[in-house]
């Protein structure tokens, strides 16, 4: 790592509360706990005195110290449905600068995008340094025609009726695959700043999100076909 230029810590919020899909975070993914997945890629490429888990739930707690990274619990005011992660962040460093920890930037990993490319975290702090942005997030290409539908009448939103998908000028949505903040915005509570250079990640991966019983299906299917082809997504 010691060809990037500032103190990074990886963060990986996981509350344990969720009312759609009741433990999502500990769920299991290919065998393990959905959130060994995020704890896993972060070590990778860091070592674990730079990782932290940051949860109120204690079986989430327990499976962080098993992989020997750092632990955050936090109030339970963070564990709402209302709490953002931007608090869980401003928490975070409110921790670091307690404790004298030096953090420049923060890596957010979201447990709910488990399936990640290889070299994400290092590709993404290399583009993230060298176009001196204050913040850096993840997009897809979003293939569709899509539109809005009032009073029973439809308006397309991106396209003119009949016009070629080719000839679309195209949309990206926000993936969640990772985000790097810095000191300065999350001091502001801010994630994604307006200078936030946008990574685009064009991968059937990043369609990954659990947020239903259904997605971990789809993240399963994934594997599957991943370990078919003798390729690893991590």
């Amino acid at each position: 790592m010691n060809i990037v230029n500032l103190n990074y810590h990886i963060i990986i919020p996981a509350r344990g509360g969720s009312k759609r899909f009741p433990k999502k975070n500990i769920h299991l993914l290919d065998g393990i706990p959905l959130i060994s997945h995020s704890i896993k890629f972060a070590l990778e490429t860091f070592p674990h005195k730079n990782i932290w888990v940051n949860t109120d739930d204690h079986e989430i707690a327990k499976i962080g110290l098993s992989f020997g990274v750092n632990v955050t619990m936090r109030p339970d005011n963070l564990g709402s449905d209302t709490a953002s992660t931007a608090d869980v962040l401003y928490y975070q460093q409110e921790i670091f600068d307690s404790k004298q920890i030096n953090c420049e930037a923060m890596i957010l990993l979201q447990v709910t995008n488990p399936l990640r490319p290889r070299k994400l975290i290092l590709d993404a702090i290399l583009a993230f340094e060298k176009n001196k942005r204050t913040s850096l997030a993840t997009f897809t290409k979003l293939n569709r025609k899509f539109g809005k539908i009032k009073s029973g009448y439809y308006f397309p939103e991106n396209y003119i009726p009949g016009q070629r998908m080719q000839d679309i000028e195209p949309e990206y949505f926000e993936n969640g695959l990772i985000y790097i903040v810095k000191k300065q915005a999350i001091k502001e509570k801010v994630i994604i700043t307006q200078d936030v250079y946008p990574l685009v990640i064009n991968t059937i991966e990043s369609l990954v999100d659990i947020d239903e019983p259904e997605d971990i299906k789809f993240a399963e299917y994934l594997i599957i076909k991943n370990n078919q082809k003798n390729e690893s997504i991590y």
